[in-house]
Formats: C-alpha cells, sequence, structure tokens
C-alpha cells in the first residue's frame, strides 16, 4: 500500500516558495508528480496539482491580506477573463498524451525563464504603455508604504484568458506565467503582483478543480495524495508571506526564474 505521510514536509516545502514567488508552487509539483508516478495520466497529475494549489493559495491570500498587498480590484477583473480560460483548460487535458504533455511543460518553464533573467525590470515600452491606458491603482501596505502605479486593462484580461487555459491545461495554477506578466509587462510593483496573483489563482484554481471533480480526474489515489500535500501547502504558505515581506523584490523575481530554469530542463531531459 502506497504511503502519503511523506509529501506533506514535500507541500510544505513547495508552499513556502510558490507563495514567496507568488506562484502557488504547481510549477514545481507537477514535474514532481510526473517523475514519482509516471505511469499516471495528464489529468490526474494536474487534478492533484490544482486542488493543492487552491488550498495552498487561500492559505497564502490570508496570510497577504494581513500585508494589504492584495489588488482585489485587479484580481477580480482578471478572474473574470482567467477563469473561463481554466474551464476550458481543464477539459482540454484529458485529451492530451503523456509525453507531449512532459515536452511543452519543459518548454514553457524555460521559455519563462529565459524571459525573467533577459527583461527583470518593467521596460520603458511598458511603463508608457500603463500610462496610456492608464487603470490607475493606488494601495497602502501594513506598514505605510504607498504603491501608486497604472496598466493596460485590456492587454491585462487578454493575457489572463491565455494564462487561465494554458495554466489549467499544464496543471501548473497560472502564477508562474501570471507573475512575470503583472511585473514585466503591466508594470505591477513585485510584491503587489505576487500577493495579488496569489488571490488569481485561488479562484482559478477552485474553478479548475471543480471541473476535474465533476469529470473524476481525482483517480489513482488522488485525493490522499491531495489531501497530505495540501496539509503541508496550507503551512507553507504561511512561511512563505512571511519571507515574502522580508525580500527585495529582485531576489523575488531571481528565485523565479531559477526554479523555472530548473525544473523546466530536468523535464525535457527526461523527455528526450
Amino acid at each position: 500500500m502506497e504511503q502519503y505521510h511523506w509529501l506533506v514536509p514535500l507541500g510544505f516545502v513547495l508552499g513556502a516558495y510558490g507563495t514567496l514567488v507568488g506562484a502557488g508552487g504547481a510549477f514545481i509539483l507537477v514535474p514532481i508528480l510526473l517523475l514519482l508516478y509516471p505511469q499516471a495520466t495528464p489529468e490526474t497529475i494536474t487534478s492533484i496539482s490544482l486542488a493543492v494549489v487552491f488550498f495552498n493559495c487561500v492559505s497564502g491570500s490570508i496570510a497577504y491580506a494581513g500585508t494589504k498587498r492584495i489588488d482585489y480590484k485587479s484580481g477580480l477583473l482578471f478572474s473574470v477573463a482567467t477563469v473561463p480560460g481554466a474551464v476550458a483548460g481543464a477539459l482540454v487535458t484529458r485529451c492530451v498524451p503523456r509525453g507531449p504533455f512532459d515536452a511543452l511543460l519543459g518548454v514553457v518553464l524555460l521559455i519563462a525563464s529565459i524571459f525573467i533573467f533577459v527583461r527583470p525590470n518593467p521596460s520603458s515600452a511598458a511603463r508608457a504603455t500603463a500610462s496610456a491606458h492608464g487603470f490607475r491603482r493606488t494601495l497602502v501596505d501594513s506598514d505605510g508604504k504607498t504603491y501608486d502605479f497604472s496598466y493596460n486593462l485590456p492587454m491585462g484580461l487578454a493575457m489572463s484568458l491565455v494564462i487561465g487555459f494554458l495554466s489549467s491545461l499544464l496543471g501548473i495554477g497560472g502564477g508562474i506565467i501570471h507573475v512575470p506578466v503583472l511585473i514585466l509587462l503591466l508594470s505591477f510593483p513585485v510584491h503587489i503582483a505576487t500577493a495579488t496573483s496569489h488571490f488569481m489563482l485561488a479562484i482559478m484554481a477552485l474553478a479548475a478543480t471543480l471541473v476535474h471533480v465533476a469529470t473524476g480526474g481525482f483517480e489513482q489515489g488522488g485525493i490522499q495524495r491531495t489531501i497530505a500535500l495540501s496539509v503541508g501547502m496550507i503551512i507553507g504558505a504561511q512561511l512563505g508571506a512571511i519571507l515574502s515581506d522580508r525580500l527585495r523584490g529582485h531576489l523575488i523575481v531571481r528565485a523565479l526564474a531559477v526554479a523555472l530554469a530548473l525544473v523546466g530542463l530536468r523535464l525535457l531531459w527526461t523527455t528526450f
């Protein structure tokens, strides 16, 4: 009989790191599950991952709420576009063979890593576009720091729809793509981007998980693995939010890029 207790500490580590970078941890969890359970279908893997991401992001969002760095208005607007994409991605996952699934995930993660390293900060063009289409936001966090920024709302909504589909299809939650988009293309401050991304991920992951529940995606021990991982993730998310508050923005972005590159290369290596 398979033992599940060792998945709790794994969930703790991934929950802490995923919350730190605002990505939910699924971008590391999915490749690990693919390696640990080579016989499992992509649908089963993504079902487990997205359910775990939901619990992680609810826990992380509660922690981030205390810092007052979640842009709830922007998060809800983007979620309107993200959720339909997530539902569509969850439905398409069951039609994707395992080999192409692994390779596609590896390529997506590697491209995202390179993009972050090449452009670790918002470009002048992105700032100009944000100002021209200025959907202006002003937030004051729990430390009294003011974040005043603007972004291109139509671009944000369009990107959210695509990100919702891809992240649900691949089971990676979306934060791993959404955070770089918020920072580099929409000119969000790093700490606002990570906190807001976590809030959006909770909504998106819930929608995708409900689809997987309805289509029977939690087979092959999926429920037991989800519970064990979620326990660790919920606790780890609290630590990740604390660490995020203490690290500078550029360090968080670099940590995100390194993790992307390592996981993407590992997946491509095992695939080919």
